[in-house]
């Protein structure tokens, strides 16, 4: 799947519930409660006036070590991790993990509400650009009923087809192939010849499976 790997869901940011968790980070209690939760608390706040009410949340869930939390959230997708622990509070930093390639590194606390929003940007804009490329790569065009078996039997993906059979030509290929007509692109208005009834003047189709 494009947005997801082994470790769960990779969300691009714009359809994220949550853009960006902060998780404050102490064996200390005292420090955890009084100066980290505080700090992450007001983080938050600052950046939901930027990203929107509730994109930026407050890991709060103490009773799990910090590798699970990070996996809690690694698992659901969340574009961006905050971490602030005792470390980055001394130096006036947090650190920043980002789901989709992992790239970890610091940034000044003055800074987030200016950053972050840029961060998401960019992870925003991979994830777009790789599953264009991915979509591109898996992406066959064929041109006759033997082309479309071969290609599902060897291949799978997408295939790009033109096509102006019926609705009983639709299921009769379905029984076929367990392919069916995922879409007809509104951008493309090139016509051709049906790859299944030889019929002219045919708009171009994406067939796949359903799995």
């Amino acid at each position: 799947m494009t947005h997801s790997d082994n470790d769960g869901l990779i969300l691009p940011p714009r359809v994220a519930p949550v853009q960006t968790v902060i998780l404050p980070i102490s064996p200390d209690e005292a420090m955890l409660q009084e100066k980290l939760l505080p700090d992450a608390k007001e983080m938050a706040a600052n950046l939901c006036r930027i990203l929107g009410s509730q994109r930026a949340q407050v890991d709060m869930q103490f009773h799990m070590r910090p590798g699970d939390r990070f996996f809690f959230h690694l698992q659901r997708g969340v574009p961006l991790r905050l971490e602030l622990g005792e470390r980055e509070r001394a130096e006036g930093v947090v650190r920043y993990v980002r789901r989709d390639t992992g790239e970890r590194g610091d940034i000044a606390r003055d800074a987030v509400v200016e950053k972050i929003p840029v961060l998401l940007e960019e992870i925003q804009k991979e994830l777009l650009r790789r599953a264009t490329e991915f979509r591109a790569a898996n992406t066959v065009s064929v041109s006759s009923m033997d082309e479309f078996k071969d290609v599902l039997e060897n291949r799978g993906g997408f295939l790009k087809a033109y096509f102006a059979g019926s609705r009983e030509d639709e299921k009769t290929i379905k029984d076929a192939t367990g392919a069916t007509v995922r879409c007809f692109p509104l951008a493309d208005e090139t016509r051709g010849t049906c790859f299944y009834t030889g019929k002219k003047d045919a708009r171009l189709a994406i067939f796949a499976k359903a799995y």
